[in-house]
């Protein structure tokens, strides 16, 4: 059984890629079209509503079109990523860029590419050319680009540095041609970035569901070569039965036809049920084996329970009622949500996300507006639900634990990838050591994520040590990184220098790991000690960004505003508050004062607790001559938290305050 599923032609809930080209079928003309628009607009919006299987489209249809000789294409980017690799290791950085970068350049390291934009990513590949010597086109595509719009609100700054970094790329480069993949009820979203980048140079494309020949092909040729085939009448019945489903559920009407992962579900279902001899399947066939309502029924009803039990306390009875009561559930039909109500519907927007990526939900636009319906109307009542005699599941194993645990923590739910993390711990054997430090550093992941910083500091100490015991050398630097900067952040200097000299011994070639140690130098009270790291750092890589910015910000401390302006202005622009204030100090110490002022109030508006921000801040108050200001900031500066202000800064700060 376990070989015939791995040969079966239908995908299921799996998104096709660019190997399963062969077996890709109904999409011929979107494909072409696509292609087109990519290849000649600086930016595409691909979308349409969930379910109608853009994923595939785009990797399984769109890239395999793109001739090598005309075009650098790169691997399909994403922007949420979930790992085991220790994420308090990384300098700070817009999570959205790093997500990306790495789905374009999985092997390079993580903290590498966290100092790099995405203009400077490009940059640094090699320039590939046709065979008349012309730079090629260069084809980046983003695809589930709505999660850039359903995280915290507090992402909105990292949202807007990821476009304002795309936009500097494309502009850059007139040969790099951007497609952006979206589901539609976040085409809303978009439309400011879609300007901002590209203006009417922009092209967009909406994916609709399959229309009755292109599912006729979707459901027939992938048994090509298989020994098996559909008859015609077969065939018609199978796609009839869908479009006649999705004709009942799409109660916006927002276009007739087949949706592509119904299709899938059913194909692979009837597939895996037919005997395991050949030859032609019949109307009677599908009615036994692969009856569309029947298998969609069985299908949903498993997802509600494994949904209940993953996500919802193993509360079947009250996922199921919600859903009748939010969307009239039942034989007679249902009712669409608008998405501005999701969040008050009793179950709150993360779910509603959830149940739209598992495919319960249908996720759409009508009439210029995001909206949610059941993907299967005729989900049945907890009354209704026949007991399936089946076999208890084997318990997962822990590798399987693992890889959701990251999953969850890609899609934010931390109760989630918790839990999951847990059971892979308790699942595996004490002589796993790689497998259970790996679990150790996912679960430091999720305190991190948390704030716990003493317990991902427990965590990461364990999974260094496990690491270690098993030989695996090149895992414990990181570790000891992420172990350093958690002591910082703590307030504990000295030992956040001791990890992270302990860190460079491993890793001598990463330089995050030496500007890390720079500011752990220079929060101890030691900044020419700082500097000298950092003048190293640059010696090696000129133009390092996070080495610029440390430097500057130091030497703006330090008085030496002209220096600080040199490696300041390299690193524009400058995105992140603390840059930004620095930036104002060394102005203000060069008697810029006006523009100094104007540079200090933007920054002060996004942050409020910065110990070392707000003493800056109180500098360029008193070099303004303004000490009842300078006061009052300094007052601030010492009973900040977040982070605190440096021991070696507090008489500064109290001098001000005296003032």
């Amino acid at each position: 059984m376990r070989t015939r599923r791995a040969a079966g032609p239908y995908k299921g809930l799996r998104p096709y890629h660019a190997e399963d080209n062969h077996a890709f079928f109904g999409r011929d003309g979107e494909a072409r079209d696509i292609r087109e628009l990519w290849e000649s607009r600086p930016l595409t919006v691909l979308y349409g509503a969930s379910g109608t299987g853009k994923t595939s489209l785009l990797q399984a249809g769109v890239i395999p079109l793109l001739s090598p000789n005309r075009t650098d294409v790169l691997p399909v980017g994403r922007v949420t990523y979930g790992s085991a690799y220790p994420q308090a290791a990384l300098p700070d950085h817009d999570p959205y860029v790093l997500a990306l970068l790495l789905s374009w350049s999985p092997m390079a390291p993580p903290t590498r590419l966290a100092g790099l934009t995405i203009r400077a990513f490009l940059r640094s590949r090699p320039v590939k050319r046709d065979v008349h010597g012309e730079r090629t086109l260069t084809m980046v595509s983003i695809d589930q680009a709505e999660e850039l719009f359903t995280a915290d609100g507090r992402d909105q700054p990292y949202r807007d540095w990821f476009f304002g970094q795309l936009a500097e790329a494309l502009q850059a480069d007139p040969g790099l041609r951007v497609l952006l993949s979206v589901r539609a009820d976040h085409l809303t979203d978009v439309e400011p970035y879609e300007r901002a980048l590209a203006g009417p140079a922009a092209a967009r494309y909406e994916l609709g569901p399959l229309g009755p020949d292109a599912a006729l092909e979707a459901v027939t040729r992938p048994m090509a070569g298989t020994g098996r085939a559909l008859s015609e009448a077969a065939a018609e019945q199978l796609v009839n039965d869908l479009a006649d489903i999705r004709a009942r559920s799409d109660i916006a009407r927002h276009g007739e036809g087949v949706e592509p992962v119904q299709l899938q579900v059913v194909c692979e279902a009837l597939w895996k049920a037919l005997p395991p001899h050949g030859g032609t399947i019949s109307v009677r066939d599908v009615l036994r084996h692969g009856d569309a309502d029947s298998v969609l029924a069985r299908h949903y009803d498993r997802l509600i329970a494994d949904l209940a039990a993953e996500r919802f306390d193993g509360d079947e009875h009250g996922l199921r009622t919600w859903l009748r009561l939010t969307f009239g559930a039942s034989p007679a039909g249902g009712r669409p949500v608008g998405q501005g109500l999701a969040g008050v519907t009793g179950i709150g927007e993360p779910a509603f996300e959830l149940l739209v990526k598992r495919h319960l939900l249908r996720a759409g636009r009508h009439k210029g507006e995001g909206w949610y319906e059941l993907a299967y109307d005729r989900l049945p009542r907890p009354q209704d639900v026949q007991p399936v005699h089946a076999p208890p599941r084997a318990p997962s194993p822990p590798e399987d634990c693992l890889r959701a645990a990251e999953g969850a923590l890609r899609e934010g739910d931390l109760a989630l990838a918790a839990r999951r993390g847990e059971e892979a711990l308790a699942r595996s054997q004490d002589d796993e050591l790689e497998l259970r430090a790996e679990i150790e550093s996912l679960l430091g992941n999720v305190d991190h994520r948390r704030g716990n910083l003493a317990a991902a500091v427990s965590r990461y100490s364990r999974a260094a040590k496990g690491f270690e015991s098993a030989g695996v050398a090149t895992a414990v630097g990181p570790l000891l990184t992420a172990i350093g900067r958690l002591r910082l952040a703590q307030g504990s200097p000295e030992e956040a220098v001791r990890d992270l000299r302990a860190a460079m011994i491993r890793l001598p070639a990463d330089l995050a790991v030496q500007t890390e140690l720079a500011w752990a130098l220079w929060h101890g009270g030691h900044p020419e000690a700082a500097l000298g790291v950092l003048d190293g750092v640059l010696d090696r890589e000129g133009n390092n960004l996070d080495a610029l910015l440390g430097r500057g910000q130091i030497l703006a401390g330090m008085g030496r505003g002209r220096d600080a302006l040199r490696d300041l202005e390299r690193a524009r622009p400058l995105r992140r508050p603390f840059a930004r204030v620095a930036h104002a100090l060394a102005l203000a110490q060069v008697d810029s004062l006006a523009e100094a002022e104007r540079e200090m109030a933007d920054a002060l508006a996004e942050v409020a607790d910065h110990g070392p921000l707000l003493l800056y801040a109180a500098k360029v108050k008193e070099l303004a001559g303004q000490t009842t200001s300078a006061a009052d900031l300094a007052r601030r500066a010492i009973s900040a938290s977040a982070p605190p202000l440096p021991g070696h800064m507090e008489k500064d700060a109290r001098r001000l305050v005296s003032v």
